[in-house]
């Protein structure tokens, strides 16, 4: 007896599922074109995501150290003059966080650090002959804070190994004032610091104004230029789970007594885009499922009330409820299993393709879309899942025949 060796409710299954081929395809089409929707979208939208996330924090640390921000307390008891006096902030001045190197080292330890890099921030006027322009000063150790931020990926020309007497200058800077590798330009600050220094590189970071104002430079040129010997203005930490920046800042913040911001804090309004598109991925998979789930119990009910009779039969002659219960389930485990192989082999094709047409001006890829084998493995069981909770009310429902009201229609 050909597949003697299956188990009796597999070859019944089988069976029905063949007899009503046209049914059987229709319903594994159906399932393919969810689960390839959900396979597609998902990888999508995770996709984009890890784009924009890529394309914001590869400029920026997921969490900065600042020193404390200075405020002014009015005095008590004083009398009514003083009591009543109006109290205005004070002017900021540039100063370093306490002890950084020994923060750093205590950062450093946490589990989940990835990079602690110092840096050293001020304003300053560049000049050149005649003409000059106000920049923000950049310095940092470049051993540590290009593994936060890709300088010398961005480099246009030149190199980004900045020592004493170098800086690194934005494309559109170089243009207003002339510049090119080799050429000498001057910092000046308003405390009466003054450095000349060589462009040693000139970088592109895809905004103007940023490739207007920014500079680089050593991290101890800087010190000296802003009149911070030894000192830095800010740590920038990045993490291995950039979602966890919040939670480690708080973390930070509590076991350093410095303040710490997370680009959660600092870019809510993204971070709240990103939260709004992962709750719009959840909700396609959620619906796309249901809609799988009622397919294939609309078609196991309609197979129930066609097959009425054959049941009915078949309880005649011995079989038992557990059995056409099984002999349900395996239909709707069998249809999910069919149509989310197919949908998931729709839905690289189709992110193929996408890959194929959409691209950049320069022929690039448009962005990476990784689909990983967790995401096939995923579709795979949730539609056959699917299949097996919505065939379990037609399957009770034949379960449940009665083998001589079923004979007799």
């Amino acid at each position: 007896m050909r597949n003697s060796w299956l188990p009796f409710e597999v070859i019944v299954a089988v069976r029905f599922l063949r007899d009503g081929r046209l049914q059987t395809l229709f319903i594994i089409g159906g399932i393919a074109i969810g689960v390839g929707v959900i396979v597609f979208m998902s990888a999508l939208l995770s996709g984009m995501q890890a784009n924009f996330i890529r394309r914001v924090l590869t400029a920026q640390a997921h969490i900065q150290l600042l020193p404390p921000v200075e405020v002014t307390r009015p005095l008590r008891g004083g009398g009514p003059e003083l009591e009543a006096a109006t109290v205005q902030p004070p002017l900021q001045r540039l100063k370093s966080i306490d002890q950084w190197q020994a923060v750093a080292g205590q950062i450093r330890a946490m589990p989940g650090v990835r990079v602690v890099a110092p840096l050293v921030s001020g304003s300053a006027l560049a000049l050149r002959g005649s003409a000059s322009r106000a920049v923000s000063i950049l310095g940092m150790d470049p051993p540590d804070y290009y593994r936060i931020v890709d300088v010398p990926g961005k480099l246009v020309r030149g190199r980004g190994d900045v020592g004493s007497a170098d800086i690194l200058i934005g494309i559109d800077l170089a243009s207003d004032l002339g510049l090119d590798l080799g050429d000498k330009l001057r910092l000046s600050t308003a405390a009466g610091g003054a450095v000349v220094l060589n462009v040693l590189g000139i970088f592109d970071l895809g905004n103007k104004g940023a490739n207007q104002r920014t500079t680089y430079l050593a991290l101890h040129t800087a010190q000296s230029l802003l009149g911070l010997p030894g000192g830095v203005t800010s740590l920038d930490v990045t993490l291995d789970d950039v979602y966890a920046a919040e939670r480690m800042a708080q973390r930070i913040t509590a076991a350093t007594g410095v303040q710490a911001d997370s680009w959660i804090k600092t870019s809510a309004q993204f971070f709240a885009a990103i939260s709004a598109q992962s709750t719009a991925n959840t909700a396609i998979r959620l619906f796309v499922g249901l809609s799988v789930a009622f397919g294939i119990a609309s078609v196991l009910v309609v197979s129930v009330v066609q097959k009425s009779r054959e049941i009915g039969i078949l309880r005649a002659m011995g079989v038992r409820r557990g059995q056409i219960l099984r002999l349900f389930l395996l239909q709707g485990g069998l249809l999910g299993l069919a149509g989310s192989v197919a949908g998931s082999a729709a839905g690289a094709a189709g992110l193929w393709l996408w890959q194929q047409l959409e691209r950049n001006p320069d022929g690039t890829p448009l962005f990476v879309l990784e689909a990983q084998p967790s995401l096939y493995a995923t579709a795979l069981l949730l539609a056959s899942l699917s299949g097996l909770l919505a065939a379990f009310a037609p399957a009770l429902r034949a379960a449940r025949l009665d083998p001589v009201v079923a004979i007799r229609g």
